[in-house]
């Protein structure tokens, strides 16, 4: 199952979530109004005879939703702050990307590697530091929001290799959009444990119904209360029990989707079986201590709680039966998931793109999205071994990381240069127009290839600079694009990425989600971006590109080139915004359009595909970066 595949999927169980979530709520509200019912008319105070009372029922109800819906808005939008904030809850603090403790500096290896193979900025790393079981999760609603969490027993117990394989299965979550429709989960659950909690603070204030002074009619109204409290708190636990068989099943399948694609990106099945069997050997296993496992139980990487009486309520399968599957002596499926894609994108990714033309261009980039192997991350690790020591040192400190991205900013043209750097010196602090002096030589002799994963690297340092901070740095990188009077390729990408990736933690609300629109609908947008894609590649092939591209929309996009002075970058930009809410299938036709325009002329530089991750970054589809194994 391809990217496109598994986030139509997502799409699907989404919506099987919200009916499964809708018969759960119905079944609450009738057995509050049932409860209601029978206490008033036990009192003699329900008007009318029989057992359904139509504005009785109407108030219960419209009460009872009311109370429902606060309690999953109010969750939702305390956890529209993506990964962090439910790190932060279940007791995580956040490792520091320059951490030099020897165990941390191994997981941030391990996360740093496998996020620049994936084609997406590193995640920020949080660490469960009283948690002793063996256990991770990873959780945000996008990318640009995500946190890998580990727990201490996983960073203390586990090999490099175990560790690669509970980091892989967790970026398996974060890539197929398992992530976003966790957090959405744990919203709308929060909302029917709020019955149960109502009924246990009724509880709580009429102290059970008991009351040593006062007389027998202020007695019985406490009982009658404590009573009531005691029913929606009964009512509430049988809605915290349906909403376990949601997360149940929801969660256990993807599991193993998750254990196969770790398999996959590692070509290591023991190192992902080695974990779990540590867990079943500790005698803590992969328990999570934290008051809110329970609401959580189903972002972790093994069940975070204790054993249940009912099996089928567990949103994880079975240790043994995971294993199984990963045993390379006894699971032919676990071996035929750690082979080399038969995608035919291994071997020179760029190079192979450039090679192929319509179609086979459009295959090969789709068939890249979102997905990941041992080739992908071989190249990822070799790229940050051969990276200068002080550039990656610079990506992982937060005033390092903002020289780091301004020089790579800088005009090659000494002309140009000479401008920018004055701009940058009028409005920068002295600390910072010193380390860009000192890393502008390193930076000189970067290859074009290692430009965008620098920038995924510095991501993490530049998440911890204040508000004010950030503002300085943006409007610095603003000074010097004016500068350079004209913005390129890769400064529109690395424009693109940062704004998208640092948004949820400086953006005053949470960013805007994309209106839902059809292909069909957005085809100005799209004829727009092949177009801007087609003059990319220089105007005597513009035409033949613009055709290439749009043969793959099948007639969708109109068939005239757009003119090269509409093309500008603002107005990708915005065409941008509105495509990014197309289904799967509209952003799986798009980027293969847009392959096939770039690679009409059989040819494709590294600024193309720096231009081409934008994109597809653009639209929420992970692309590892094309040129890593081609160079």
């Amino acid at each position: 199952m391809d990217f496109f595949s598994r986030q139509e999927e997502a799409r699907r169980r989404s919506r099987r979530l919200v009916v499964l979530f809708a018969a759960a709520v119905a079944g609450i509200v009738l057995s509050v109004y049932l409860a209601v019912r029978l206490l008033l008319a036990q009192s003699g105070l329900a008007a009318g005879s029989g057992l359904f009372h139509p504005p009785l029922f109407a108030v219960t109800a419209a009460v009872t939703l009311l109370v429902i819906a606060t309690g999953s808005l109010y969750k939702t939008a305390s956890l529209a702050r993506g990964g962090p904030v439910i790190a932060r809850s279940l007791g995580g603090r956040p490792v520091q990307p320059n951490s030099s403790s020897p165990a941390e500096r191994r997981l941030l290896n391990v996360v740093e590697e496998m996020a620049l193979a994936s084609g997406i900025p590193v995640p920020s790393v949080f660490l469960l530091e009283e948690e002793e079981g063996i256990n991770a999760f990873a959780a945000g609603l996008t990318t640009g929001d995500a946190v890998v969490a580990v727990t201490r027993g996983a960073l203390e117990r586990l090999s490099r290799d175990e560790l690669q394989g509970v980091v892989g299965h967790e970026f398996s979550h974060i890539l197929n959009g398992d992530m976003r429709l966790n957090v959405r989960l744990a919203g709308l659950l929060h909302g029917i444990l709020v019955i149960a909690l109502v009924g246990y603070w009724t509880l709580r204030v009429t102290g059970g119904g008991r009351s040593s002074s006062g007389g027998s009619g202020r007695r019985g109204a406490g009982g009658a209360i404590a009573l009531f409290g005691l029913a929606l708190l009964a009512v509430g636990y049988i809605g915290v029990f349906f909403g376990r068989l949601i997360q149940a099943a929801v969660s256990r399948q993807r599991e193993f989707l998750a254990d196969s694609a770790a398999v996959q990106f590692t070509r290591n099945p023991a190192g992902l079986a080695g974990a779990l069997r540590k867990i079943g050997g500790l005698a803590s296993g992969s328990r999570i201590r934290s008051a809110n496992a329970e609401e959580a139980s189903h972002f972790f990487f093994a069940d975070g709680i204790e054993k249940r009486l009912f099996g089928f309520l567990s949103t994880h399968p079975p240790l043994a039966e995971r294993i199984a599957r990963l045993d390379p002596a006894g699971a032919s499926e676990a071996r035929m998931a750690a082979e080399p894609s038969a995608t035919g994108f291994g071997e020179g990714a760029l190079a192979g793109l450039a090679a192929a033309a319509g179609g086979a261009a459009a295959a090969r980039l789709t068939e890249a999205v979102g997905r990941l192997d041992a080739e992908d991350l071989d190249a990822a690790a070799a790229l940050l071994s051969a990276l200068p020591r002080e550039l990656t040192a610079a990506a992982r400190e937060p005033l390092s990381a903002q020289a780091l991205v301004l020089g790579l900013l800088l005009d090659r043209r000494p002309e140009v240069r000479e401008r920018q750097l004055a701009a940058i010196a009028e409005g920068a602090p002295p600390e910072i127009t010193a380390e860009l002096a000192r890393l502008v030589a390193p930076l000189g002799a970067v290859a074009p290839k290692a430009r965008l994963p620098l920038v995924d690297l510095a991501v993490p340092a530049l998440r911890r600079l204040s508000p004010p901070q950030h503002e300085r740095f943006t409007h610095l990188g603003e000074r010097l694009i004016a500068a350079d009077q004209r913005i390129g390729l890769f400064e529109f990408a690395l424009q693109r990425l940062l704004a998208r990736h640092l948004a949820t933690r400086f953006a005053s609300a949470p960013p805007e989600v994309a209106a839902p629109v059809a292909l069909a609908d957005a085809s100005a947008e799209a004829a727009l971006l092949l177009s801007a894609l087609a003059w990319c590649g220089g105007a005597d092939g513009a035409v033949a590109a613009f055709a290439a591209g749009a043969a793959q929309l099948r007639g969708i996009a109109p068939a005239a080139l757009v003119p090269r002075e509409s093309c500008g970058l603002a107005a990708v930009d915005r065409a941008l915004g509105r495509l990014d809410g197309l289904p799967p299938a509209g952003k799986r036709a798009l980027l293969a359009a847009a392959a096939a325009t770039v690679a009409a002329d059989r040819e494709a530089t590294a600024e193309e595909s720096e231009l081409l991750r934008a994109i597809a970054d653009a639209l929420g589809c992970p692309l590892p970066p094309l040129a890593l194994r081609a160079a």
